[in-house]
């Protein structure tokens, strides 16, 4: 048998009629393809999907949208009545400037002022100047107003008798015994006719700066909460706005109340409240801002059945009264 042949060495070939070897031929190029219209077409619209997503995606990072939205800034705030109803309006609106405020409700009001202090809220809102001044010098701390909002008046109510002439000589009124509100509805009831005290009185004043005999009615302090269901055995009480609503009592028939509008009323303007280091804090003055659009004043006077009247005064202000305010208390201890 002949050997094999490696592939690797084909056997030489000769043309049959020539022994000269003549360069092979050039093979012919393939025929160019057709474009295909069906193809770009797809070509055009991947291209065009590509650049929407693109858009959607960029969008979506600028507007806060979907997986990548802006974390908002948190901001605590303490209450005694966070259920109120403007409480929900007040925080749609803080949302759309990108603050997100939770509330924390306390249920009396020593709470909040030493947890603002403490670090563990960052505003609170439920005081008047009056009463911060006293926990500022007392507690020895310098919580500052950032924000005014409204004065609510403090009434006197009746269910024995429709005027005050009607009270008799030596009639019981009762009174919130907390040291704020039972000095102001002491002067209420200066101002009412009812009782006199010593030297005209001041927001510090007691019973015991009653002038027994130049009055007309004696008071019997309770506590603030105790003040409507009082009014079933004495001739009448002065009744904080929030428990005379709770008690379904209405604000018209009120006797009498201060002037929420006159410079007596200052002590009594209500305010947001800050530590003193974050008294310029962009973030909360917005939020004290925000207090005074449409939307949640409305929803404020609603709620107080418009007894309350929106106070907006600036800063500076406020913190001027407080100062004021600090001083007499300090001069009296």
């Amino acid at each position: 048998m002949p050997p094999q042949r490696s592939p690797a060495h084909p056997p030489f070939t000769r043309e049959r009629h020539s022994h000269v070897r003549r360069p092979p031929s050039t093979p012919a190029l393939p025929e160019k393809p057709k474009r295909s219209r069906t193809g770009l077409f797809v070509g055009i619209g991947i291209a065009v999907v590509a650049v929407i997503v693109a858009v959607v995606l960029v969008v979506v990072n600028l507007t806060g949208s979907g997986a990548a939205t802006a974390k908002s800034v948190t901001v605590k705030i303490g209450t005694t009545e966070a259920s109120s109803p403007y409480w929900a309006v007040l925080k749609k609106e803080a949302a759309k400037e990108g603050i997100d405020i939770q509330t924390v409700n306390f249920r009396d009001y020593t709470q909040a002022n030493p947890a603002l202090a403490d670090g563990q809220l960052d505003l609170n809102l439920f005081q008047h100047l009056q009463f911060l001044a006293n926990y500022d010098v007392q507690a020895k701390q310098n919580l500052v107003p950032i924000g005014a909002t409204l004065v609510v008046p403090l009434p006197l109510y009746s269910t024995k008798h429709t005027s005050l002439d009607d009270i008799p000589q030596g009639g019981k009124i009762a009174i919130p015994n907390d040291p704020t509100n039972q000095a102001r509805a002491l002067l209420v009831l200066q101002k009412a006719g009812l009782l006199k005290l010593k030297n005209g009185g001041s927001t510090l004043a007691t019973p015991a700066d009653i002038d027994a005999a130049a009055s007309k009615v004696t008071v019997i302090p309770v506590d603030a909460a105790q003040t409507a269901p009082a009014l079933s055995s004495a001739d009448g009480a002065i009744i904080n706005n929030n428990y005379a609503l709770t008690a379904g009592i209405d604000p018209k028939s009120a006797l009498f109340q201060d002037d929420p509008k006159s410079e007596t009323a200052e002590p009594y303007i209500n305010a947001f409240v800050a530590r003193e280091k974050d008294k310029d804090n962009p973030t909360y003055l917005k939020i004290a801002k925000l207090y005074h659009t449409k939307a949640v004043t409305d929803a404020v006077l609603a709620e107080s059945k418009n007894t309350a009247v929106i106070v907006n005064r600036p800063e500076s202000d406020l913190i001027g009264i407080l100062d004021d305010l600090k001083k007499t208390i300090e001069a009296a201890q």
